[in-house]
């Protein structure tokens, strides 16, 4: 069972909590963004989600090359595990953005999802979308990949079917009744989901995933403008050490929910702040730049990258005066200038 009566409302809790509810109730305002704006918000931050969740577990790819991979897709061909899994989390993220409301908490949606995870690694076919067979314990290793023992052991593979079964009926339970706050039952829900590891592959990332679809359940309509996953990436050292300080007392009559809650709380708060700088300056830059500006960095950021001829297509605007809009741009650092003459092209 979960014990969350040790769950201690401190003053920094509850006023974390209320900042970010207050953003959540502002967003219907604050999000008033052209279509084009919230598109372009939405495009890097799903980058930004894919590129640090597959980073977190072991991937090499930077954002850079996460972009590149996702503008070709629709090819199917894939060269490392790191790109199947790329490919993965973006089509679940997808997938997620587009029907999160008609994805109840259900052991049979989680499996789903994390079939749909892992359906690009070939390696991964005889387990995907499965409960694990084996144990799958948490090991520490060293540099040159040796184990230097388990630091934490997950669900046995007999228990894990019962202890997934009771973590859900708790969390759509406790989510109906209202006993705690929501941001409070997907703290908790995530954690216990991680101690018991229930997949042999893939948990990190899925629980990622399940984080996000929580929270656009639960109204925290923000979340696809803003990177939750690149958040933690840039704390991996305080993330892992939360969740084994928390994980390590579950089994104990008194748990110790302070670690994962005030870390995940935080998280949640640099996210949010982490958008509201976007947006403002989003809403400076279309304040200070010419029409014509604005019309290029749009491009710039909708393709990923633009050329001079491009433009001039697509905006029917005469050569000379693109050149001159994007020498001013390349010069206060808007845009990034790649190659030169003919070659040249511009990217945010």
């Amino acid at each position: 069972m979960i014990k969350t009566t040790t769950i201690n409302i401190t003053a920094e809790v509850l006023s974390l909590i209320s900042e970010i509810d207050e953003f959540k109730g502002a967003w219907r305002a604050l999000g008033q963004l052209a279509p084009e704006h919230l598109t372009s918000l939405k495009r890097v931050a799903t980058i930004e989600s894919i590129g640090s969740s597959t980073r977190i577990e072991g991937a090499k790819l930077t954002d850079q090359q996460v972009e590149k991979l996702l503008g070709n897709l629709a090819i199917k061909q894939f060269t490392s595990r790191d790109e199947e899994e790329v490919a993965g989390y973006a089509d679940v993220m997808n997938l997620i953005f587009e029907n999160y409301a008609y994805i109840p908490l259900t052991e049979g949606y989680i499996q789903q999802l994390h079939r749909e995870l892992l359906k690009h690694s070939s390696k991964d076919n005889w387990h995907r979308g499965n409960y694990k067979k084996s144990p799958n314990h948490v090991e520490a290793f060293d540099q040159d990949g040796e184990s230097l023992g388990i630091v934490f052991e997950t669900a046995s593979p007999f228990d894990t079917q019962l202890r997934m079964q009771e973590l859900v009926s708790w969390t759509v339970n406790t989510i109906e009744t209202k006993e705690l706050h929501p941001l409070l039952i997907i703290c908790i829900f995530i954690v216990v989901f991680l101690a018991i590891h229930p997949f042999q592959d893939g948990n990190g990332r899925l629980s990622r995933i399940l984080t996000t679809v929580l929270l656009l359940r639960a109204g925290y309509a923000y979340v696809p403008y803003s990177s939750l996953e690149a958040v933690i990436e840039q704390s991996k050292e305080g993330y892992y050490l939360a969740l084994r300080r928390t994980q390590g007392t579950l089994k104990t009559e008194n748990p110790d929910w302070m670690p994962w809650v005030l870390f995940f709380l935080r998280a949640l708060q640099q996210q949010k702040a982490r958008l509201e700088i976007k947006i403002e300056r989003e809403k400076l830059l279309l304040g200070q730049l010419p029409a014509l500006s604005i019309e290029i960095l749009e491009l710039a950021k909708s393709r990923g990258r633009v050329t001079i001829s491009e433009i001039v297509v697509l905006t029917k605007a005469n050569r000379n005066t693109v050149k001159k809009h994007l020498e001013s741009l390349v010069s206060a650092k808007h845009l990034q200038q790649h190659g030169a003459g003919r070659g040249s092209w511009y990217s945010m």
